[in-house]
């Protein structure tokens, strides 16, 4: 059985990652690229499904870990009754080759390791033909797929797996390198284990000392950027929303999806938090792909792409892994690329506009393309769809998806009149505020007083938590006020946010599943807007303290287990991390811009 998900550190080369856990196995790598097939797929199975393990042989052993500091190289304390080692993980920033390179160094007396490797390719159906070069490189092959591992210690075949044991004293160090290549091209050429090490800290420690402060939360802040930069696709700029897939939103349950791909949905307030933090670089590269991956005919416009704007992601059913901790089905792509979300409409126009509002270099055809976009949308707001949260029921009226139709209209209103840009203003501004209108009329359920998760609907939406931050209306408007209170009635669970019942909403699968971290990182925004400041500080901290020993985050918190679930770590949880801290130190305001004057209207 895999660890537990809160038991995994991610280290990766801004290409793939990798999960490493508590007892030294590196239980999941997809290569040669995050969405590639895994050639370790413990994870969602079991070791013979693919893993590489390095521990001491003495099981009676004390582990603790930590990232050096601004870094995303790992290192786990072993201590056993003989002595301490330190294994310290990591992955080179990609150059040409992709290596994983594991160093096992002595801090006292001496302690017996054991090395268990063991490759499948094909997301663990694959077993590669294993054999030995000249120089004592094992080379592991098996149809596109090469993966050498160099060594100085003595390696050994059993029973389709490669073994090996060795002893380390204090002060000395024995290297593994791993490496991908595809199999037509010569080996990779060796790896200086040491000298990578030092390039690799140096280049995260440089990348690190750009980030803002956040005051006390500064070190948390900074794990959660390295942790984003390192699901940055470093040849695109798109950010995939977890490396991992079919992590359970609920144990043992169905609700298992593919996340290694990239979300419109996640780029305005990735886009902030970037920039927030002083990474221009990142978040241009992020709106540039945004700008490719949406390019085209606009009744075509995804809600995800693939890590270079792949529109195909078609889902299929892996059947010969368990899944894991039992849940299944084990899903590769994510047939919620065909879904209608009108929501992402909301989101590109707010990227962009968010873009030249944070004065990054504007793109040659970006506004021709949010005209075009805005044309479509004319034809499709009135159209019921599948909402933010995908729900593979019935399309309805979702509220969040009409006022992000709204926030299209508003955002791009904005931008030309702001920077001059050319467009129908007119005609925009009045498509803008008969959206808003609809929503005041329909959205809200006349009983409570609150917005609703769906038109007709009495049920609520964590979504909703985001029409004050994004100026739909002020946050001390009734209705605003109202659903804030019904989302704390309703949707708390031990203190923290559902993004709605599961078990009342028609979204077309079973029940159950673990509160939604950035939910309840949204309600500790909105605090800092209703001015509630020690309610904001005492939910972020308690939010903080659901991070792993490492400080990562899944997508959800099982509050009964008491145990992280969905995939990991998440990115859309450590984007709302760090904007909930930047807006707890009042370095900013919570709206990704500042919400206009019309916005404040009764409708």
């Amino acid at each position: 059985m895999p660890s537990r998900i809160e038991d995994y550190a991610l280290i990766g080369d801004g290409e793939t990652a990798a999960l490493v856990d508590r007892t030294g196995s590196i239980d999941w790598l997809c290569w040669p690229r995050f969405d590639s097939d895994a050639c370790f797929a413990a994870l969602l199975g079991t070791p013979e499904h693919g893993r590489w393990r390095l521990a001491p042989r003495d099981p009676s052993v004390r582990v603790t870990r930590r990232y050096r500091d601004s870094t995303l190289i790992l290192e786990t304390r072993f201590e056993t009754a003989s002595g301490a080692v330190v294994l310290t993980d990591f992955m080179p920033l990609r150059d040409g080759s992709s290596e994983v390179v594991r160093m096992v160094t002595g801090v006292s007396g001496r302690v017996a390791m054991a090395m268990e490797l063991v490759l499948r390719f094909g997301t663990g159906a694959i077993v590669p033909w294993v054999s030995h070069l000249e120089d004592g490189t094992l080379r592991a092959i098996a149809g596109p797929d090469m993966v050498v591992l160099q060594t100085p210690v003595r390696l050994e075949g059993r029973d389709l797996t490669t073994v090996a044991e060795f002893t380390v004293r204090a002060g000395e160090t024995v290297p593994f390198v791993l490496a991908f290549a595809p199999s037509h091209h010569p080996p990779p050429p060796p790896v200086d284990a040491a000298a990578v090490l030092a390039e690799t800290e140096a280049f995260w420690r440089d990348w690190a000392s750009s980030c803002r402060s956040a005051g006390r939360w500064s070190a948390m802040v900074v794990r959660s950027l390295v942790t984003l930069k390192a699901l940055i696709y470093a040849p695109t700029g798109g950010i995939v929303a977890a490396p991992t897939t079919s992590l359970p939103e609920c144990l043992g349950g169905t609700r298992n999806w593919d996340y290694r791909f990239c979300w419109v949905r996640d780029s305005t307030l990735t886009l902030f938090a970037l920039m927030n933090a002083g990474y221009f670089h990142e978040a241009q590269a992020w709106r540039d792909w945004l700008v490719r991956a949406v390019a085209g005919s606009p009744e075509q416009i995804q809600i995800m792409y693939g890590l270079a704007g792949e529109r195909r992601l078609t889902e299929w059913e892996v059947s010969w892994l368990p899944g894991y901790e039992g849940s299944r089905p084990v899903r590769i792509g994510n047939d919620a690329y065909r879904q209608l979300q009108l929501d992402v409409f909301g989101e590109v126009m707010a990227t962009f506009h968010q873009a030249r509002h944070g004065g990054l270099a504007p793109t040659t055809s970006g506004w021709d393309l949010q005209q075009r976009l805005l044309a479509h949308l004319d034809t499709v707001w009135r159209e019921p769809d599948e909402g933010i949260w995908e729900v593979r029921g019935p399309r309805q009226h979702f509220t969040f998806s009409k006022a992000m139709c709204w926030l299209a209209y508003d955002r791009a209103l904005r931008s030309a009149e702001e920077h001059g840009l050319p467009g129908p203003v007119a005609e925009w501004r009045s498509k803008r505020d008969a959206i808003h209108a609809d929503i005041c009329a329909n959205g809200v359920d006349p009983a409570r007083g609150c917005f609703v998760q769906a038109y007709g609907s009495r049920e609520l939406d964590a979504s909703l938590l985001l029409l004050p931050i994004i100026g739909f209306l002020p946050v001390d408007d009734p209705r605003i006020a109202a659903t804030v209170a019904a989302i704390e009635h309703d949707l708390l669970s031990h203190g923290f946010v559902l993004r709605y019942r599961s078990e009342t909403t028609a979204d077309g699968l079973p029940p159950g599943e673990g509160v939604f971290l950035a939910c309840s990182f949204w309600l500790v925004d909105v605090y800092v807007l209703q001015g509630r400041r020690d309610e904001a500080r005492a939910l972020f901290e308690r939010l903080l303290s659901l991070a792993n020993d490492v400080g990562l985050f899944a997508e959800e918190y099982d509050v009964h287990t008491r145990r992280q679930v969905g995939n990991f770590p998440q990115a859309f949880t450590h984007v709302a991390l760090v904007n909930s801290a930047y807006n707890l130190v009042g370095t900013r305001t919570p709206a990704p811009a500042e919400p206009p004057e019309a916005a404040t209207a009764e409708s």
